[in-house]
């Protein structure tokens, strides 16, 4: 399997995009709480997954709603559960880490799933951003609570829960 990984430019600061065989598996920002280690992140290159840039750059820009571009997310079959039910959150909308364990099936697992939240490793395009705490307070994110409220703010938040 090929690694390399790419560093782009955007309104949060520096972003690294890291493909495995050309596909998007990680996406960090500086200071990620979980990022990998430099070395997991194999060659840089100019631009390691192009159609992933254009659409962060198109949503930044407020033209993009919903991720398109391929992922290859690896962990385990929970962690795989909890990140398939992030993708289905909207844009502009939030739920809470409750919300998220009764959609996955795992209503008592509310820990677990903010564990597995927070080791998305594909973080906007896999939108951990739009968890929240049980009365809509911001909580955790690894990319910093700053990150967390741009994100909400660009987005919009304001719109019902989806799972509400």
């Amino acid at each position: 399997m090929a690694v390399t990984h790419s560093v782009m430019d955007s309104p949060l600061g520096p972003l690294t995009l890291r493909a495995d065989d050309g596909v998007l598996s990680g996406l960090y920002m500086t200071e990620h709480r979980h990022g990998p280690a430099a070395e997991a992140l194999g060659e840089r290159v100019d631009d390691a997954v192009p159609a992933a840039r254009e659409e962060l750059v198109a949503y930044f820009e407020g033209s993009l709603r919903e991720f398109t571009v391929e992922v290859a997310l690896r962990g385990t079959e929970f962690q795989q559960r909890v990140w398939a039910a992030l993708r289905e959150i909207p844009y502009g909308g939030t739920c809470t880490y409750g919300e998220l364990a009764v959609a996955i099936g795992s209503p008592t697992a509310v820990r677990a799933v903010g564990l597995a939240n927070g080791k998305n490793p594909v973080s906007i395009v896999v939108p951990c951003h739009r968890v929240v705490g049980a009365n809509g307070s911001l909580t955790g994110y690894g990319g910093g609570m700053e990150r967390k409220r741009a994100l909400l703010d660009l987005e919009g938040v304001g719109a019902p829960s989806l799972f509400g």
